[in-house]
């Protein structure tokens, strides 16, 4: 195996085959928000033996499975969670509904998703799979996953150009991120030294290079190049999201979003280069890769910076799994009323903010 942080394209496994793949999933994509993520799905579902879901996020809604009950309604808590069903086009009717385990209900979903194109390959890609791929490698021995890099800054600025959007404005997304970009380094490190597949690539190379980028996930999969992967004219974009910080990936054309106006205060400069730094000491000079001129005064995070962060991180996981555990156990007619209250402030909100010309 040949895997290394300095080699943002590494393969941890052997494949190349021309023929149809004698391993057909799961395959998982990760990344942070904001990195690229949702262009690499868009190519990669272009190949006739690829079919992946889109950030269908079962696997967020474990609780549903902590008691199997006969008959349970996960596929209506899911459906109401994200609309995974509708955005993906899925038949209800064709999973069965009363599955007990996560596992066997998400291979089910995923599988019936390739099956609508005819693909062999299934899986998802999702930005939330951070904290949870040691555990998905226990539920699928099988996976294989690819990991996607983007330099920092430009996630942080990205992230700030889309506060306007309902997940990405919230409270905490600087912390959110600068913790799940090192946990996700962390997690793909774990895998790639316990023999898993991983295969790594760099944002900026995907979007300069995608026929060279592409044809290296082709290898991994074991599958043949098909250069129709390299554009996304055509590409079937129907599960993503609607969202104006969405307009790139659903071009014809592959774009850089570097090339846009600082939006990073000097304070958070700064503290993401200090992150970085104290992360090149720790892997020994090897990860991140400066992809941009950092501030060389920039330092280390102090002990204390370290701490707050950490302590802020943790109410902020702390917080989003109660939602994930109201959403799984409290009354689906509460929820829906709560839902509804909630678009109508946002909507008046909106309307005020238009009326009074801001």
């Amino acid at each position: 195996m040949t895997s290394s942080r300095l080699n943002p394209q590494s393969v941890t496994s052997p494949a190349g085959s021309s023929g149809p793949p004698s391993w057909r999933g799961p395959l998982f994509v990760a990344g942070t928000w904001r990195s690229g993520t949702s262009l690499l799905y868009a190519l990669l579902n272009k190949h006739p033996q690829i079919r992946l879901m889109y950030e269908g996020d079962l696997f967020l809604l474990r609780p549903l499975f902590w008691i199997p009950k006969p008959g349970s309604r996960w596929l209506a808590r899911w459906e109401f969670w994200n609309g995974a069903l509708k955005r993906h086009g899925l038949d209800a009717g064709r999973i069965p509904l009363a599955l007990s385990r996560l596992p066997t209900a998400m291979e089910k979903a995923y599988q019936e998703y390739a099956r609508q194109k005819g693909a062999l390959i299934w899986g998802e890609k999702s930005v939330h799979l951070h904290h949870s791929l040691e555990r998905l490698v226990r539920d699928f021995p099988d996976a294989r996953f690819v990991f996607l890099w983007r330099d920092l800054a430009a996630i942080c600025g990205s992230v700030i150009r889309a506060r306007n959007d309902f997940f990405l404005g919230r409270t905490g997304m600087t912390e959110r991120t600068l913790a799940r970009y090192k946990t996700l380094r962390v997690q793909c490190d774990r895998l790639a030294s316990r023999g898993f597949p991983v295969h790594q690539i760099d944002y900026e190379t995907l979007v300069n290079d995608p026929a060279g980028v592409m044809t290296g996930v082709c290898k991994f999969l074991g599958i043949p190049f098909v250069p129709s992967m390299t554009s996304l004219e055509g590409s079937d974009r129907s599960a993503i999201y609607d969202g104006g910080h969405h307009a790139l990936v659903r071009s014809e054309r592959i774009v850089s979003s570097l090339e846009r106006s600082e939006v990073l205060s000097p304070e958070l400069k700064r503290k993401i280069e200090r992150y970085k730094s104290l992360w090149r000491q720790e892997s020994g000079g090897e990860w991140p890769i400066p992809s941009t001129p950092g501030n060389s005064d920039s330092g280390k995070p102090s002990l204390r910076e370290r701490l707050v962060d950490r302590a802020l991180y943790r109410c902020l996981r702390t917080y989003d799994s109660m939602v994930v555990l109201i959403f799984c156990f409290a009354p689906l007619w509460l929820l829906k009323a709560y839902r509804a209250h909630k678009r109508r402030v946002l909507h008046q909100s909106s309307w005020e903010h238009s009326g009074s010309g801001r």
